[in-house]
């Protein structure tokens, strides 16, 4: 009798010792390769698709509103900047520049008016001065330092206590009768409008340029918010066609809404923007244009007046470079020449009969101005300085009621348009407010509304 193997009978399959692989181990997807691999066999069916199409419309769509928010948020605060800094600084800068020279023709006006000289004018050059320095250290605060109206604003810090102590040197030797008063009064003159006032014109185109400049960076178009828009109207319009060849259903709930939310935003964008571009335009090339060229007018109007008023206190003392003419009387002139043209700029620009008015009336005085002073000199040239004196600072019938009213002209018609553009630059930041919020909220809506589309489509599946 014979038995088996007390190891017991091996399997009919046993695999050979020899050949069979020992500690490999059976291999594994992984790595990119292996998600590429994932990601196209998903897009290989309708519902895997669909998913992939609706990550990215929704993507899209967030992008499109995250764009719009940065750039009309930047829009937005440039048009900001127009109105609560720029525009108010070149304004400042601008009424820097008109104390100093309104300081200047008070001294004058003062001077001549004898050793004491009347209450209304020392009261009229100290408000001047006071105002100056005010607003010079209102711009101080505002500006960087070692930026180009930084440095005017200093130059401008310096010479200003310089100005007033030469004029206080000339009043007290005026008030003693001496002739050295004079001297003092026309140097003071000279550093004002050789140092003072150039350095006020240089911080006025400073400032002014700065409003321009963030005037122009809230017109720009916002290229890419418009761009992106137009992009993801297309994608979800070819999103909705696909669904209808596919379904033969005419709507989709969720990306109609989608598409409902982009569109409310480009049109947003579009129209909202064009409001804000047309109104700033308008405020610069109406308001600010026409400020800038009365601004002009009125500061010439100030020379004029303080070189009328050195005209008799230096009784040509002052001759041209060439000798031939007396300094103070040929700046007037070239003064008033200035004047007239400013004026009628200023008229042609003038869009409305408030505008104008007052340009209008501001043009009279200035002939009836440039009457009167012809017969004051011709009352000086004859030797009668006395009578001259009165045609020039006299209450009635001279040249200075003349000036004032000019200068109550120009005054008022400043004021006009200096409404006009904070209208104008008003109503642009106002068609900017509101949208980068706005389009955010739409976007996220309109990404949410996406989902909820194709989810829909991805129901159908189950």
């Amino acid at each position: 009798m014979t038995h088996p193997p007390s190891g017991g009978t091996p399997p009919l399959h046993a695999p050979d010792p020899v050949s069979a692989p020992v500690g490999v181990p059976a291999p594994r997807g992984g790595g990119l390769g292996a998600q590429a691999r994932r990601l196209r066999a998903v897009a290989t069916t309708e519902p895997g698709r669909l998913q992939i199409i609706g990550a990215v419309l929704a993507l899209l769509v967030v992008a499109f509103g995250a764009v719009t928010t940065l750039e009309i948020s930047q829009r937005a605060a440039a048009a900001d900047d127009v109105v609560g800094r720029s525009q108010p600084l070149s304004a400042d800068a601008a009424d820097i520049y008109r104390f100093l020279a309104d300081a200047d023709t008070s001294a004058a006006s003062g001077f001549l008016a004898g050793a004491q000289e009347p209450d209304a004018v020392r009261e009229q050059y100290r408000k001047d001065i006071e105002e100056a320095a005010r607003l010079l250290v209102k711009a101080a605060a505002n500006t960087d330092s070692a930026t180009a109206s930084g440095r005017e604003i200093t130059t401008l810090n310096e010479l200003l206590p310089v100005y007033t102590g030469l004029i206080e040197r000339a009043r007290a030797n005026n008030r003693q009768g001496l002739p050295l008063g004079g001297a003092y009064l026309r140097y003071a003159n000279q550093k004002m409008t050789g140092e003072m006032l150039p350095a006020a014109e240089r911080l006025y185109a400073a400032e002014t340029g700065r409003l321009e400049s963030d005037s122009a960076d809230a017109r720009r178009w916002p290229l890419l918010s418009l761009g992106a828009g137009f992009l993801a109207l297309v994608a979800l319009a070819w999103m909705q066609r696909r669904t209808y060849r596919r379904t033969n259903r005419v709507l989709n709930h969720g990306l109609l809404a989608a598409t409902a939310a982009a569109s409310v935003v480009v049109l947003w964008l579009a129209v909202g923007h064009a409001v804000a571009r047309t109104e700033l335009r308008s405020a610069m090339t109406h308001g600010q244009a026409s400020l800038d060229v009365l601004n002009d007018a009125r500061i010439n109007s100030l020379k004029a007046r303080a070189n009328e008023n050195l005209t008799l206190v230096a009784r040509g003392a002052v001759l041209t470079a060439d000798g031939s003419a007396d300094q103070y009387e040929t700046d007037y002139t070239t003064g008033m020449k200035a004047l007239k043209d400013r004026l009628e700029k200023a008229e042609r620009l003038a869009d409305d009969r408030s505008g104008s008015e007052p340009v209008a009336r501001a043009a009279t005085a200035v002939s009836e101005w440039q009457s009167r002073h012809r017969a004051a000199r011709a009352t000086d040239d004859q030797g009668d300085y006395g009578s001259a004196l009165q045609q020039i600072i006299g209450a009635e019938g001279s040249t200075g009621e003349s000036f004032q009213q000019v200068d109550a002209a120009l005054r008022k018609a400043l004021a006009h348009e200096q409404g006009e553009f904070t209208a104008a630059a008003e109503d642009g930041r106002g068609a900017l407010r509101g949208l980068p919020t706005g389009a955010a909220a739409l976007a996220v809506l309109g990404a949410i509304a996406v989902i909820v589309g194709v989810n829909r489509r991805l129901s159908e599946y189950r």
